[in-house]
């Protein structure tokens, strides 16, 4: 295995709730309200849709795409989502700080180093421009067990949201979470400071039509199958778990630039969005900020 390259779970598409749209000669992110499966291939007007996409779609019977049926890969909550508080270089596209609010990994000229992680709210080498961003891996389908399809956030209602399902299934099953049969569902919220306009975010369900205790029994059911067949889900989460240590960032070079365009839009490490002007400084241009970066699902 090469060190210093983190092993992440293979990723065969892409789950979005928007796309990048150019917008008088600048690309800028645009968000929606349903899912979109894409393929990580792109063309001229963005990232080519999955074959599932259409096949979800028709099952959906015309409603918009709210809801993914889908499998966890791994038992460990944590192996399922990644979620820290990030820094991209805007120009490079590289990351440059990455941390959990304790310690962080940042690169420098002597290569990376582990260092006190206060926040993005208090820390004075990011200036502002770090921000939370998290990864979670899903089974779409039944094409391919181990394949993924991976969605990126950088919404604090989607992380937290997550995380709390994700801790909370795992509790209630006894660790079963890449055996139970859950769904994705696209929420709405409107808060003051989003001034009545829906927020969307990710919540993590049982799948439509079963009750908490038949997922749970489905789950047992499924993790006794694989062991008769010899299937090891705790070796699975272990290579895993290795695969992340290796490492010490998560996203491939040339992913990342991608990543920054869609979700930490505006200039380099430091600077502000392109065509900032005076009023953004002003409690109106904060509140903007702030439901902007609530709404960033």
């Amino acid at each position: 295995m090469l060190k210093g390259l983190a092993i992440t779970p293979p990723v065969i598409g892409r789950i979005s709730i928007g796309r990048v749209m150019e917008r008088n000669g600048k690309r800028l992110p645009e968000k929606d309200d349903q899912f979109t499966l894409t393929s990580q291939v792109q063309g001229r007007d963005g990232w080519i849709l999955h074959p599932l996409d259409e096949k979800l779609r028709k099952e959906a019977e015309g409603q918009k795409l709210r809801a993914i049926s889908m499998r966890l890969l791994f038992n460990d909550p944590g192996l399922n989502l990644r979620a820290d508080y990030s820094l991209f270089d805007r120009t490079t596209g590289r990351p440059i700080c990455v941390g959990n609010g304790e310690t962080c990994r940042r690169a420098g000229k002597e290569g990376v180093a582990t260092l006190p992680c206060p926040g993005p709210d208090a820390c004075a080498f990011s200036q502002g421009a770090c921000k939370a961003y998290a990864r979670l891996n899903v089974v779409v389908g039944d094409d391919d067990a181990l394949g993924s399809f991976v969605l990126r956030t950088t919404s604090f209602n989607t992380i937290r949201t997550l995380a709390a399902r994700l801790e909370y299934f795992s509790a209630v099953s006894g660790g079963l979470l890449a055996c139970l049969p859950l769904e994705l569902k696209l929420r709405g919220k409107s808060t003051t400071m989003s001034y009545g306009t829906p927020i969307y975010y990710v919540d993590l369900v049982v799948r439509s039509g079963l009750t908490l205790e038949q997922a749970i029994a489905q789950a047992r059911e499924l993790d006794e199958q694989r062991r008769v067949c010899g299937f090891d889900q705790g070796a699975l989460d272990e290579a895993a778990r290795k695969g992340f240590a290796n490492g010490a960032f998560e996203d491939l070079a040339e992913d990342v630039p991608a990543v920054v365009e869609e979700f930490f839009p505006g200039n380099a490490h430091g600077g502000k969005t392109e065509g900032t002007t005076k009023a953004d400084s002003s409690l109106q241009g904060h509140l903007e900020d702030r439901v902007a970066r609530l709404n960033s699902v």
